[in-house]
Order: C-alpha cells, then sequence, then structure tokens
C-alpha cells in the first residue's frame, strides 16, 4: 500500500497515500482496535453539518480567508452527505471526549478541501499549509464543544427516523384493535382467569401505551436542542467571536429543519451531559413496554394445542431444526432481545453521564454510540414486527369466545346482586364441579334464567355500568 508521510506534534505517522484522514487518525486507529465498531453515520452527518456552519460562520465573520473556508465548506457537505463515511476508520472505543473522532472529521475535511482547491486531485493530500485541520477546519472549536453539539445534534437526526417508524407499530396495534374490537375473550390477572375483556380491547391498550411513550421521548429529547458550541475549551469561548454561537446555532436550525438554540450557559452544556441521560432513559422506558408486549403476544399465541392459542401470529420461518412444522413467535423474540439491549445501552450511558469530571465528561464516545444505536436497532425493529408481525395477526374467534364463557370470574358481575361472598361460594361450586357460573346459579335458584342472561352477559362487562335491577 503506497503511503504518505505527514507529522504532528509526536512526529512521522505512514498515511495511506490516497485517505482522507491524517496523522492523528492514523495513530487512533493504531492505538484503539478494539471492537471494529465504527461511528454511527448519522454521528458523521452531524458533525458535517456542523462543520459546514461554523466554516460558513469564521468565513462572514472574517476568521478564515474566504477560498479556504468555502473549500472547507464545500468538503463538510461531503461529509454531511455520507460520500466519505469510509473515511472515518476510528473505533467507537477510544480515547476520552471523542478527540480522535474529532480529528478524523477535521483531517477528512482539511484534505477533501484540498482536493476541491486542486482541482480534485490527491497530489497534496496532507499538506497542511493549503488547508489545516486545526488552524481552519477547527477555528475557534474544539472537541469539548463541537463533540457535546454534534451528540445532541445526531441524536435528534436520528429521532426523526425514529418516530415514524413508532408510528406504525402504534397504528398496526390500532388496526387490529378496531378489527378484533367484537371478540370477546377471559381477561387474566396474576396469569388467573378474570372478567371479560374484548381482544380489541387489549390491541388498543397497546397502541396507546405506545403512543404515550412517543411523547415521553419527545419530551425528554426536548433539551437536545440546546447546544454548547461556541464554548471552545472550557465553555468560556476562548479563541471564538462572540457572535459565533449564534450564528452557528442558527446555521443548523436552518441546515437540519431543527428548532435549536443556544444553550443558556455553555458550561454547563459541556459539563454536564444530562440531555443524552433523558433520551436514553425514554428510550429504555419504550423498552421496557416492549417486552411487556412481546410477552403477551408470545403467551396469546402459544400452543397451538398446549396453550392460549387465541391468536396467531404469521408463519415466518420453520421454528425448529429437529421438530417438523414447528413455527415460533420470532417476531416477539426478536422484540424482547432488541429490548433487552436497549436497557443495557442505556445502563452504559448512564454510568457514562455520571463519569464527568469538573470542566469536561470524557466519556462522550460511549454515550453517543449506546444512544444511537438503541434508537437504531429500535426504530428498525419497530418498522419490522410492524409490517411482518403485527399487521399479519389472525384472531382464534372460537377458542376466544370459549375462554371467555367458561371463566369462573364472571362471577363478578353477581356481586352487586348477590353479594361478594355468596358469588364466591358459586364460583368453588363450578371449579369443583366443572359446571359453568350460569348452571350453578341456575341449580341453586340464585337468578332466574333471564336474569342470568343479562346480568351474565360478558360483552356488558366489557364497558363501564351496573347490572340491570332485579325485579321485586
Amino acid at each position: 500500500m503506497k503511503t504518505r508521510t505527514e507529522h504532528d506534534s509526536l512526529g512521522n505517522v505512514a498515511v495511506p497515500a490516497n485517505a482522507y484522514y491524517g496523522a492523528q487518525t492514523a495513530r487512533a486507529v493504531e492505538n484503539y482496535p478494539i471492537s471494529g465498531i465504527r461511528a454511527h453515520p448519522v454521528l458523521i452527518k452531524a458533525y458535517g453539518l456542523l462543520k459546514q456552519a461554523c466554516a460558513e460562520t469564521n468565513v462572514e465573520l472574517g476568521m478564515i480567508p474566504q477560498r479556504v473556508g468555502r473549500a472547507v465548506v464545500r468538503a463538510a457537505q461531503d461529509v454531511a452527505e455520507g460520500i466519505l463515511n469510509d473515511q472515518f476508520v476510528v473505533d467507537v472505543y477510544q480515547a476520552g471526549a471523542g478527540v480522535s473522532f474529532h480529528m478524523n472529521v477535521n483531517e477528512v475535511i482539511a484534505n477533501r478541501a484540498i482536493w476541491h482547491l486542486q482541482g480534485q486531485r490527491t497530489e497534496k493530500l496532507g499538506d497542511y499549509s493549503i488547508v489545516h485541520p486545526n488552524d481552519h477546519v477547527n477555528f475557534g472549536q474544539s472537541t469539548n464543544d463541537t463533540f457535546p453539539t454534534a451528540m445532541r445534534l445526531a441524536s435528534l437526526l436520528l429521532l426523526e427516523e425514529f418516530y415514524p417508524a413508532l408510528a406504525e407499530l402504534e397504528e398496526a396495534f390500532r388496526k387490529k384493535g378496531r378489527e378484533f374490537d367484537g371478540i370477546l375473550k377471559s381477561g387474566r390477572t396474576h396469569m388467573q382467569d378474570a372478567v371479560p375483556i374484548r381482544l380489541g380491547q387489549e390491541f388498543t391498550a397497546y397502541a396507546v401505551a405506545l403512543h404515550n411513550l412517543g411523547a415521553h421521548i419527545r419530551q425528554n429529547a426536548a433539551s437536545l436542542a440546546e447546544l454548547g458550541i461556541g464554548g471552545s475549551a472550557v465553555g468560556t469561548g476562548l479563541n471564538a467571536h462572540p457572535k459565533y454561537p449564534r450564528m452557528v446555532v442558527k446555521r443548523l436550525s436552518a441546515l437540519t429543519d431543527l428548532r435549536l438554540r443556544v444553550a443558556p450557559d455553555l458550561r454547563a452544556a459541556m459539563q454536564s451531559q444530562f440531555p443524552l441521560a433523558a433520551v436514553s432513559g425514554a428510550l429504555r422506558n419504550l423498552a421496557l413496554e416492549l417486552i411487556r408486549i412481546a410477552n403477551d403476544l408470545r403467551l396469546l399465541t402459544s400452543g397451538p394445542l398446549t396453550g392460549f392459542n387465541e391468536i396467531v401470529l404469521p408463519a415466518l420461518q420453520p421454528g425448529s431444526s429437529i421438530m417438523p412444522g414447528k413455527v415460533n413467535p420470532v417476531m416477539g423474540e426478536l422484540l424482547d432481545m432488541v429490548a433487552f439491549q436497549v436497557v443495557g445501552c442505556d445502563t452504559a450511558v448512564a454510568l457514562a453521564v455520571q463519569a464527568g469530571q469538573l470542566e469536561l465528561n470524557v466519556m462522550m464516545p460511549a454515550m453517543i454510540w449506546n444512544v444511537l444505536h438503541a434508537t437504531e436497532i429500535l426504530k428498525n425493529t419497530c418498522r419490522v414486527v410492524a409490517h411482518r408481525c403485527i399487521e399479519g395477526i389472525r384472531a382464534n374467534r372460537e377458542v376466544c369466545e370459549r375462554y371467555a364463557y367458561l371463566s369462573p370470574s364472571i362471577a363478578t358481575a353477581l356481586n352487586p346482586v348477590i353479594g361478594y361472598s355468596r358469588a364466591a361460594d358459586i364460583v368453588k361450586k363450578s371449579l369443583a364441579t366443572g359446571k359453568t357460573i350460569p348452571e350453578v346459579c341456575f341449580e341453586e335458584n340464585v337468578l332466574t334464567d333471564q336474569e342470568l342472561k343479562k346480568i351474565l352477559d360478558p360483552h356488558r362487562m366489557t364497558q363501564p355500568g351496573l347490572p340491570p335491577p332485579r325485579k321485586k
């Protein structure tokens, strides 16, 4: 492999001849062969947008030469468009604060700007007398203010992709709620028979829970819009023009269509990464609900002969390498595993967020990797589960209704009429004899046949109301 020699404060470094990254990136590749995982594309995009806004601002303020600044803007746009993603080679587990990744960004933009200025030729790559990664691309900036800003921007950008996916899953449950609304089934509490409920009511409740969690995530993500760009090294704005923060944020808002604002205190925006913890925690809460829902679906489809068998999930693949004809609830299992991972991601984020010291939290690379990974896998899973599972669910009406009418808990409707104690005795006799609640009531002359039909109507019991009054 042909190489070029670059020099940094530690000495000479060999860099692949046609690479847009430079010496500090090459050192990081050697220092951190940890996971083989590279930065999420949306973090690269966020940094490209940020560097574009910074360069445009510095040109307008006369901080860097216009010709150089315009080339930096073009290079940053190339980064934001994703056409240079293969040049971001630093492992996600790296030097604290994200210095290595940030310098990867600066070097790629500097060399890409050189490439533009040299007529799209590569001979001058690494000649930082033309465009310098620190003096031009990073003018007025620091890892310490750009990385927190890029983290928040990346999270907001990916959440904009996530919200529609969650909405698709919510709507899939709502549609099934409407489709199954006329199907009666036994409710269950403590994993024991309970009063009747409509299958559609169960599915609608899942949709409502997802809707509420989507609103919760949006609410917790609101503070991500406060950006600390312009704080430079410790939040004091050293080497940054006084107008710089406001101008950069205004440009970023225009580039992203997001309602961004300058953080009220740039030092706080650098010291505290609470906004990442807040959104990560909200994603975890969604994951906990998805685990609950996935487990419900797996129970409801259990069987087909020795379980509940109240619903049938789409058959997507053979379920066993040894048992012919077996089909498993694979989408429910997938949903559980993804949600477990999201809970783990949140734990890593929580530990990283609390680990800041004084003017900086250096654990930011771990934070943003886990937040973006959690958002990405939730986004993809919500969409897959909606279209490959929920939309294709069928109800076993006969099974559902048989359980509803057999459940001894329909005796609950007798409480206002004959009292709790007498109703409990009827339930005991029903379970001991195998007779239904109406049969026991009729045998013991508790109620007339007409009264039993009205009071023990399971459909009536799936909505608020009292039993009809007994005739005197």
